[in-house]
Parts: C-alpha cells; sequence; structure tokens
C-alpha cells in the first residue's frame, strides 16, 4: 500500500501510544509478533511525522526566502500544519525526540518562539534552540537569534549582536539573512549606517527573488539612498510587485513619489486612487486613510469630504493615530461633518498617550486657542514644549511666539529667536517669517536687514501670504534690499497703501495686524508699523505705541513713556488717549 504524507487522516494515531504499547514485554509468540508489528507501526509513523516535518520547514524558509517577514510566519504554519491535518503537540513531541539534526533543533525553536502549544518560558527555550542551532551555522536558525537580540526575546536586547548574526547568516547564503543586513545597514541597527552596503545587500536578496527587498531596493531608487537615485527604475520594480499582488508597492504606486505627484511616472491622480482603492480592499489601512484625503481634497475622484470622514473613523477606530488627528480637524474645521470643537479636542486627546507628536502639537493648541477646552496657556506651554524638543517644527513655531508675546513664561525674545531658528531649520515657512521681523527690527538678536530680506524671500518662495506682503514692503521701504517700488507693489498687502510715507498708511498697516484683518495677526509687526506712524506725527499711532508701552505687549512696560505718548495723542485730539491719561491722574 503506497501511503502518501498528505494522507495523515488515515493514520491518526498518537505516536506517543504507540511507544507505550511497544514498551510491554510479553514472551509468548503472539506479543512477539505484536511487538514486531507495534514497532513497525511506530518506524512507519516516526517516518511519516519526519517527512511532515521536513516538508514545513522547507516551506518555511523558502517563504522566507521569497520575501514573508517574522510577523507571517504563525499564520501560515498555522494553515499548512492544517492542511497536512496535523497534531501540533505531535508535531512538537516527535521534535523534541529527534534533535539529531541541526534544523529540527531551530524548527522545535519556532514553535516556542511563535508559542505553538508550548509551557511557560517559551522566550527562553526558543533563544538556547536558535543559539545551538547558529553556533553550528544554520543560516535561518541565525535570522531568528537576530531578531531575539532585536527583540530582547529570551536574551537582553543587544543591537550589536543583532547585526553580527544578521552578518554570519548573510554570508552563510541566507536569502532572508541578506535582507536583513542590508537592513541593519539602512537603519543603523547594531552598526553605522551605510546607505551603499544597505542597496547592495537588498540587492543580493533581490537577484534571489525576495520580494520585500525588491521593495525596499525600489524605495532606494526612489529616494537615492545607496545608489543613484532612479525614480523610473523604482517605478518598475513597483509595477512588478504590484503585479503580484504585494499590497505596499501598489500603495508605494499611488502614493505621493509616483502617480499622485508624477515622479518617475507621467501624473495621474485617477490612476493613484485606483490603486489606493485596490489595496483598500485587501484591508490595508494605510490605503484606507490615502483613499480618505483623496476624497477630502479631489484628488483623482470629486471631492467629498463626507465620504473622507467615514473612512477616517473606519481607520481611527481600527487604532490608528494618524486617523485620529485627521479625523479631529474634521471635527474641528467642520470639513464633511458639523463642526464640534469638543469632539476634536476628545481625538486629539486619544492619541497623546502614544507620544505623537502631532497630537502634543494640536492638543497644545487648542489649549492655547481654547478649541474644545478652557484656554489654558501654561498645559499650552508644556506641551508645545515637548514637541518642540522632539522636533515637531510647528510647535517650535508657536513655542517661540508664546515667548515673545510673554503670555507664558515672561517674554523672552532670545529664547523666542532660538525656538524660531530651531523650526527654520526644518523648513516652517511661518518661522521664516517670524524670524525675519526678529532680524528686521532687532528683536532677541542684533538688527540684520539683509538676513531679514533673505528670510522673507524664502519664506514667501514657500508659498506664505504674509511673508510676500512683507517682502513687498521690504522693496518699497529699501529693508536689505534696493528700493524696487515696482517689484513692492506686486507684493503689497491688496495694494491698498499708494503712499507708503503716508502715516495714516502706516497706522492702518500697524491695525491689520493688530486685529488680524486678512492676516494672521502679528503685535511685533503692528507695533513697529504704530512706531513709524507715530514717529511721522500720527496721533493714533501715538496713542497705539503708548498703548503698548502701558500694557507690556512686546515691549517691556514703561508708564512713563506711554504717559508722554499719551499725552502728546490727546493734545492731538485722540479721545482714547484723553481717557486713558485721566487714569494717571487719579
Amino acid at each position: 500500500m503506497n501511503t502518501s504524507i498528505f494522507d495523515i487522516e488515515s493514520l491518526n494515531i498518537d505516536v506517543c501510544e504507540s511507544t507505550r504499547i511497544n514498551s510491554q514485554n510479553y514472551l509468548d509468540s503472539s506479543s512477539i509478533a505484536s511487538s514486531r508489528t507495534s514497532l513497525s507501526s511506530v518506524n512507519l509513523i516516526e517516518s511519516i511525522y519526519g517527512a511532515v516535518v521536513d516538508k514545513l520547514i522547507s516551506y518555511i524558509i523558502k517563504k522566507h526566502d521569497g520575501g514573508v517577514t517574522f510577523d507571517r510566519v504563525q499564520q501560515l504554519i498555522d494553515k499548512k500544519i492544517l492542511q497536512l491535518n496535523q497534531n501540533v503537540n505531535n508535531l512538537i513531541y516527535w521534535l523534541s525526540k529527534n534533535q539529531d539534526k541541526l534544523q529540527y533543533i531551530w524548527f522545535l525553536g519556532i514553535f516556542y518562539y511563535y508559542d505553538f502549544g508550548t509551557e511557560d518560558n517559551n522566550c527562553i527555550k526558543a533563544f538556547e534552540l536558535f543559539t545551538k542551532a547558529a553556533n553550528n551555522n544554520y543560516s535561518i536558525a541565525q535570522v531568528y537569534l537576530a531578531n531575539c537580540y532585536y527583540d530582547g526575546y529570551g536574551i537582553k536586547c543587544d543591537k550589536k549582536m543583532t547585526f553580527h548574526w544578521c552578518e554570519k547568516s548573510a554570508n552563510n547564503g541566507s536569502i532572508i539573512g541578506k535582507f536583513y543586513l542590508g537592513y541593519c545597514y539602512e537603519f543603523g541597527i547594531g552598526i553605522m549606517s551605510n546607505e551603499k552596503k544597505s542597496a547592495y545587500w537588498y540587492n543580493e536578496a533581490t537577484k534571489s527573488g525576495n520580494t520585500t527587498a525588491k521593495l525596499y531596493l525600489a524605495n532606494c531608487y526612489r529616494l537615492g539612498k545607496g545608489v543613484d537615485k532612479d525614480e523610473i527604475k523604482a517605478r518598475k520594480y513597483y509595477e512588478i510587485l504590484a503585479e503580484q499582488e504585494i499590497s505596499d508597492a501598489q500603495l508605494e504606486l499611488g502614493n505621493s513619489d509616483c502617480y499622485e505627484n508624477g515622479k518617475g511616472v507621467e501624473k495621474d491622480e485617477r490612476k493613484a486612487f485606483e490603486l489606493y482603492k485596490e489595496t483598500v480592499a485587501k484591508g490595508y489601512d494605510w490605503a484606507k486613510f490615502k483613499l480618505a484625503e483623496c476624497y477630502q481634497n479631489g484628488k483623482g475622484v470629486e471631492k467629498d469630504e463626507k465620504k473622507a470622514v467615514v473612512l477616517y473613523e473606519e481607520v481611527a477606530n481600527d487604532g490608528y493615530i494618524w486617523a485620529c488627528n485627521k479625523l479631529g480637524d474634521c471635527y474641528q474645521n467642520g470639513k464633511g461633518v458639523e463642526k464640534d470643537e469638543r469632539k476634536a479636542f476628545e481625538l486629539y486627546n486619544k492619541t497623546i498617550s502614544q507620544e505623537y507628536l502631532n497630537a502634543q502639537f494640536r492638543i497644545a493648541y487648542c489649549y492655547d486657542k481654547g478649541v474644545g477646552i478652557e484656554t489654558n496657556k501654561i498645559k499650552a506651554f508644556k506641551l508645545y514644549n515637548i514637541a518642540a524638543e522632539e522636533g515637531h517644527d510647528t510647535a517650535q513655531n508657536y513655542l517661540g511666539y508664546l515667548y515673545m508675546k510673554g503670555e507664558v513664561p515672561e517674554m523672552d525674545s532670545k529664547k523666542a529667536v532660538y525656538w524660531f531658528q530651531r523650526a527654520v531649520e526644518n523648513g516652517n515657512k511661518f518661522a521664516y517669517d517670524n524670524l525675519a521681523i526678529c532680524y528686521e527690527l532687532g528683536i532677541g538678536t542684533n538688527k540684520d536687514e539683509t538676513k531679514a530680506f533673505e528670510l522673507y524671500e524664502k519664506s514667501a518662495e514657500k508659498g506664505y501670504i504674509n511673508a510676500k506682503f512683507h517682502l513687498g514692503y521690504c522693496y518699497v521701504n529699501g529693508i536689505g534690499t534696493k528700493i524696487n517700488r515696482k517689484k513692492g507693489f506686486d507684493y503689497w498687502y491688496q495694494k491698498s497703501a499708494a503712499d507708503y510715507d503716508n502715516e495714516l498708511a502706516l497706522y492702518k498697516l500697524g491695525e491689520i495686524y493688530e486685529l488680524g484683518k486678512g492676516v494672521n495677526k502679528n503685535e511685533a509687526r503692528a507695533f513697529d508699523y504704530y512706531k513709524q506712524a507715530a514717529e511721522k506725527g500720527c496721533i493714533y499711532g501715538k496713542y497705539k505705541v503708548g498703548k503698548y508701552f502701558f500694557s507690556g505687549i512686546i515691549v517691556e512696560i514703561n508708564k512713563e513713556k506711554a504717559y508722554n505718548l499719551y499725552k502728546e495723542a490727546a493734545e492731538g485730539g485722540n479721545n482714547d488717549a484723553k481717557k486713558f491719561l485721566a487714569l494717571f491722574h487719579k
């Protein structure tokens, strides 16, 4: 009778039970014959289990070499064992009794590693088995041992040992080992980051058919990491992988660096949208998030903010913090849903415990501006500071502004400049403008109009409207550049001031910034315009400058200066100044 190892159901015999039968010792001839029969059965079962285990080992290694990573192996083993109609405990028992081969030592470690019907202390047992096989140069065991050191599984976390064993595995010819060695080089795991070596090892694994390595190599070509930047080659790799239904590749084809923005391929927002849609159908939450962005912004599909909200909610309910953040923005600004600032605050607050920097900033903003919660400048300052220290450029800009205004803590123009500078280093367009104001007016730093002009230019190039307005002012008045009134007019705020020497026009510009009429409120810029108007004899400008010195807005409190300015304004007929003068005389 020819028995296939795939037809195990007809031989549903417990190895342990067969062994117990064999251990009985009878001297009569029938007992001897029975024992021979039992021994024959045991040998048959032993060979069957050996064949099953060999089949499983070959299957898992092949999957690994093809690009399957650690997170998917448990599911694959479960599925394969089910297909073979096997009992996990019987396989573990067989493996524990057959530790004469390196592959069996490693594979028993796999059962402990993924908690297949095993006892306590699985991590230690898995580590010990992987170590035994790895020390005898079994390459796949070396990869698993590297991962134990990376995760601190059964041993203290040691990134240098992670690299050591990945290198050993790769040098022993393991395809998955080559991929992980490239990963170590790319992200500096246990070794100095080396993008060229990273790309080299990704390429080595790719040549052997590893799809994950090919995806990472495509990213290298897209970004120019370790290789000459080649967006066309990157796209070709993504297309090959997308045809194999690799979700990450389909997502990359649709993302901001390919069809969405036309990098390496002709821009096609509709194609990007369709690729996101295909990937969503496979349960890929990041693609669902990107699809929501398409609906929200009308990219590749008709704009539908309500549908975007539905998708954001689905992804947020799955625990993705960036979706909570987007959903919070929708509620805060009434995009696709009824405006609900309290709901927005609650959504932002959900993600703050997960150390998500943008959540730290959003909650800080809510406390700063009283969005969905009572205004609390102290909490706002603390949260801005946390996010700013971690490199969040917008938080850095806001922190600088708090220092500039002196709301919390005390006014410190030097610290304001420091944080504006940090935000500028991170490319924040608003910070360029704020820092330019500091250099132009000498706030917290030495006055440098040339530097101010350069910063205004950079901010304007990044599209900040206020910076264009300020740049126009620089051209008209020759601040940091030669006077060019014609060019200045092109940038000037709504071309509203025909005569820039007009004291009333300067006052009005100050008012625009103080009240935020059509521009972001900016007390520093408002003060400067009022001051210029006052110096030209404008009584309204004198009153405003007096108010700044009286209240300590932007400048230090100086009641004497305030009094003198109020007096001049009052003598010129300003009624508000007269009222404030009465306060001094009481």
